[in-house]
């Protein structure tokens, strides 16, 4: 039986209710009636159901399609305003016991380079991304009980916060690795991470059981609940995501969801962040051989979905996705996005040897954190490298209150305009300077609070003096 407050993971995330779901939505993909009185619930910035957002999703109405996308992107500027968030992921090992057949890390690989950072590399790593403008960072490293025990996750993750170079510093570090035990969460909260984070990658159990057909990612039940024990063991923020292209998009859409609404409903509190990778070619991996992936149009109507559905949730969208999709998305939900990225382990201090590969897949978006950074400024956004929040303990229910309440605009714009100001005073090429502080002055302009916009200012003049990391 479905429900949404049960610990198992079959009951929320349940079969059943699933296909019923997909069903429904199917009947009423054109019915107007119905997909007009969604829109008006979801015109409230209260969420919708995950039966109502698949209806949404599977709209054949071309005009209410477009409202879907004009009302996505208004969702979007409310909560989030003009702000992306910018982070790098930091891959640490690629030693892996599980057998995921979408994965070039998968135990059977034999070709495949297989590397785990030492902490001095470590240092050569995260100092090269400070040195690029970096100040937040997402741990990856294959599950390995041997190469990758917690013990070594928490040595990296104090190497990293230790790392002072210039005026460069890893302010958060979120981190992203396998299922484990209530007492090893507490161990990464007490370490200081920021979110956790784990992938479903498909909520189909059947087929999920077949795409990791050996190790301990095989066991559907304890992956799937792994983020109520991330929160039993006092982590605040979590994020999900699933991997579109392994299962039909319509059941691992309808997955996401309910898993979102189990954690809002279960724990207090919803996922900090929602991923949506797509399937892309690897070592060994063709996405050809699987036959469930999604067009640009269908994934971005998937994040449109998501971001009415679930308005509070950042979501996340990395270099998998080119230049192209990566803009048409960003106005439809996107609130983070990499720059700069590599998939290796290691990598950025030094390019690795072609012969060497040890990429977890293809990145389609190779430009430089500055060259992103520039972009975004040129579509009229905000590079946002702030942590403040976490370091302010404005995480988990206090966030997302403050968040709902439409009030975090008065600390994350501030703290957006004083971050990029930062990257421009040290780390920005002269065009991307120029145009990053012209934006600056416009989006002052914006602060209404004049007591907040005053301090905004004497903050910014500081910066440009040589100090640093101001917040609210």
């Amino acid at each position: 039986m479905y429900n949404v407050m049960s610990p198992k993971a079959e009951e929320f995330i349940n079969h059943e209710e699933i296909l019923d779901c997909l069903e429904y939505a199917r009947q009423n993909k054109t019915n107007r009636e119905l997909i007009d009185r969604i829109l008006e619930k979801a015109r409230e910035r209260k969420g919708l159901s995950h039966k109502e957002a698949m209806v949404l999703l599977d709209c054949e109405l071309e005009d209410k399609n477009q409202e879907i996308y004009a009302l996505a992107e208004q969702i979007k500027k409310d909560f989030y305003g003009n702000r992306i968030v910018m982070f790098a992921p930091l891959y640490l090992s690629n030693y892996c016991i599980n057998g995921c057949e979408y994965c070039p890390y998968h135990a059977k690989n034999k070709h495949i380079a297989r590397k785990k950072l030492t902490q001095e590399e470590i240092v050569k790593e995260v100092t090269a991304l400070q040195d690029m403008g970096h100040k937040r960072l997402a741990l990856e490293a294959g599950e390995d009980p041997v190469h990758n025990p917690i013990e070594y996750i928490l040595e990296c993750i104090h190497t990293i916060y230790g790392i002072q170079h210039k005026n460069g510093a890893i302010r958060r570090v979120n981190v992203n690795i396998a299922a484990t035990t209530v007492e090893e969460y507490r161990m990464l909260k007490e370490a200081g991470i920021g979110t956790y984070i784990l992938f479903q990658e498909t909520y189909h159990k059947e087929n999920y059981e077949k795409l990791h057909p050996t190790g301990p990612k095989h066991d559907y039940a304890y992956h799937t609940e792994a983020h109520d024990r991330a929160m039993d063991g006092g982590i605040d923020d979590v994020g999900l995501g699933v991997l579109f292209g392994l299962n039909n998009y319509r059941y691992d859409f309808t997955g996401i969801l309910m898993h979102a609404e189990h954690l809002e409903a279960y724990k207090g509190v919803g996922p900090h962040t929602i991923s949506v990778p797509r399937l892309r070619r690897a070592d060994d991996i063709e996405p050809d051989a699987f036959d469930d992936g999604i067009d640009d149009d269908t994934f971005a109507k998937i994040v449109a979905c998501i971001r009415i559905a679930v308005p509070y949730t950042g979501m996340i969208v990395s270099t998998r996705e080119s230049q192209a999709c990566r803009e048409r998305v960003l106005h439809l939900g996107i609130s983070q996005i990499s720059g700069g990225s590599r998939t290796s382990v290691g990598g950025y201090a030094e390019p690795e040897p072609e012969e060497e590969n040890s990429a977890q897949f293809d990145v389609s978006d190779n430009r430089s954190l500055d060259e992103v950074v520039k972009w975004l400024m040129d579509l009229g956004y905000v590079p946002s490298f702030c942590t403040a929040c976490y370091r302010e303990g404005r995480t988990g229910d206090r966030f997302m209150t403050l968040l709902k309440s439409g009030q975090i605009v008065n600390c994350c714009h501030p703290n957006a305009l004083m971050t990029l100001k930062e990257y421009l005073e040290d780390y920005a090429s002269g065009e991307t300077k120029a145009v990053g502080d012209a934006l600056i002055q416009k989006e002052l302009e914006v602060i209404t609070n004049p007591v907040v916009k005053e301090k905004v200012v004497d903050y910014l003049t500081h910066i440009r003096e040589g100090k640093r990391d101001f917040r609210f």
